[in-house]
C-alpha cells in the first residue's frame, strides 16, 4: 500500500474547521423559492453574502422542465408547444376545390387590377 503526505485517509486537503465555516455545510446560506407556471416550487440555496443582483430571477424547473421565477403571484408563462399533427390532420385542413378556385380568381383579379393601373 502506497502512502504519502500527512493527510488522513478520507479527508480533503484544505478542509478544516476554519474552511467549513466559509465553504462547507456550516456556511451561511439563504433559501430562495422559485415557482413555475404549474405552481411547482423549487428552493435553491445561495451564499448569504451574495448581492441580490447576482441571484437569478428565473431558473429552469427540474421536475416540469419549465422556467420558474421568484414571484409566486406572477410565474413565467407556460411554454407554448404546438401539438403534433398527423398527415391526416393536414389533409383535413386542406381547402375544398371550390375554395381553391375562388382564391385563385381573387388573386388573378388583384393582379389584373395592379397591371391595369
Amino acid at each position: 500500500m502506497a502512502t504519502g503526505g500527512n493527510a488522513i485517509r478520507g479527508t480533503r486537503v484544505g478542509y478544516g474547521p476554519m474552511c467549513e465555516q466559509v465553504h462547507g455545510y456550516h456556511a451561511d446560506r439563504i433559501a430562495v423559492s422559485y415557482w413555475d407556471g404549474l405552481g411547482n416550487e423549487t428552493v435553491r440555496y445561495f451564499a448569504a453574502g451574495l448581492p441580490d443582483e447576482e441571484i437569478p430571477e428565473i431558473i429552469d424547473h427540474p421536475q416540469s422542465g419549465l422556467p420558474a421565477g421568484r414571484d409566486k403571484e406572477n410565474p413565467p408563462a407556460l411554454a407554448k408547444t404546438e401539438p403534433y399533427k398527423t398527415h391526416l390532420a393536414y389533409v383535413k385542413e386542406r381547402r375544398t376545390d371550390e375554395e381553391a378556385v375562388q382564391l385563385l380568381e381573387d388573386a388573378l383579379t388583384q393582379l389584373r387590377e395592379r397591371r391595369g393601373q
